[in-house]
């Protein structure tokens, strides 16, 4: 009845003949095969290739990036920080210096790198802590062309500056390998924020991102046209900013809460076993509004951010040198002061105090 089976193309009836002192080789070569080790986590992890190099489980590596350069020199020209765990899992990328001048988020992405423990945490993180090195080198938020870099995602190679930088970070780096994305962010132009994350909280991935960092305020809001956070969203990668502090400083508290959040991602996400908690007040505002003056002049306010303002309450007053005439700043609406203008010379109609509404 054997003989009568049909048979897979190649063999015939009597092949199946040596099938007994195949067996009992196999139990001989038992013992053997068994102490062979087997194919590690590693292995089957496999490798990251980025950028034309290969990071293995378990390896840390800091990659030049950079464009074509000419007599002037690469259009973009700094590094990627990339700690890939021995273990499988999701990749984390943290941006940083899309604006220049805001420095908080360079050292917040810079101590996750170092931190990172690919011996004990599972997946990728993926940091790049200057992409516009140009205007970190220069103290400024622009790129050399005077363009806000985080308006001209996704980018165009053949386009303007900030298009050709933002097309090689997002076309290489932040479209193909990251699963999540923190864009990290201060105020500008003499602003300091509330640490803050800022998230379109319609998007459930993109609220769970937002929630896992555990920062003490959300501001609802899908972010502007050509942003690095928005443009991400539309492409299917969840991303929130993380806005704490002022520009052209590093400050410790700040940069504190960062790194706790970004663990906390972490640790959501299934990369680390352990993370900071979350404060214990967290508010959400889905409408903000900025209150700006009326005339120009010394700008001056003793109230700390995070002070809840009421309707008609004076906030701050602007003094014209010359006249001694004096506006008082009082607030429109009832809000929570989640960002604010520091102390300064002031023209009219600058935005002096950024207030979330409930």
């Amino acid at each position: 009845m054997r003989d009568a089976l049909p048979c897979r193309q190649g063999y015939t009836p009597g092949m199946l003949k040596p099938l007994p002192l195949f067996l009992a080789m196999l139990a001989l070569l038992s013992p053997i095969l068994g102490a062979l080790p087997a194919r590690t986590a590693e292995e089957a992890w496999g490798a990251l290739s980025l950028l034309d190099q290969s990071v293995a489980p378990g390896e840390k590596q800091r990659i030049r990036f950079e464009t074509e350069s000419n007599w002037i020199g690469a259009t973009l020209d700094t590094l990627v920080l990339v700690a890939r765990g021995r273990e499988a899992g999701p990749t984390l990328c943290l941006v940083a210096a899309v604006h220049g001048d805001e420095l908080n988020g360079v050292e917040i992405a810079r101590r996750e790198f170092a931190a990172f423990d690919v011996a004990e945490t599972s997946g990728t993180l993926i940091a790049l802590p200057m992409v516009n090195i140009h205007g970190v080198r220069s103290s400024t938020r622009y790129l050399p062309d005077r363009r806000d870099l985080n308006r001209a995602f996704p980018g165009n190679p053949r386009g303007s500056t900030a298009s050709i930088v933002a097309a090689a970070v997002f076309g290489e780096v932040l479209n193909p390998h990251c699963d999540r994305i923190v864009d990290l962010h201060t105020g500008s132009a003499n602003r300091r924020n509330l640490p803050q994350i800022r998230a379109d909280l319609d998007v459930p991935s993109v609220r769970e991102l937002a929630e896992g960092f555990g920062s003490g305020v959300v501001i609802h809001g899908a972010g502007p046209e050509k942003s690095l956070r928005r443009e991400a969203v539309d492409a299917g990668i969840p991303a929130v900013i993380y806005e704490a502090g002022g520009p052209l400083r590093f400050e410790r508290e700040e940069i504190e809460q960062g790194v706790a959040g970004v663990q906390r991602v972490m640790r959501r996400l299934g990369m680390i076993a352990k993370a900071p908690a979350s404060p214990s007040e967290q508010r959400s505002f889905r409408k903000t509004r900025w209150v700006r003056t009326r005339t120009g002049g010394i700008f001056l306010t003793d109230l700390p951010l995070g002070s809840e303002v009421a309707a008609g309450q004076v906030m701050g007053t602007v003094t014209d040198p010359f006249t001694d005439q004096r506006e008082e700043i009082r607030a429109p609406v009832a809000g929570f002061l989640i960002g604010g203008a520091e102390p300064q010379v002031v023209m009219a109609g600058y935005a002096l105090f950024h207030l979330g509404i409930e």
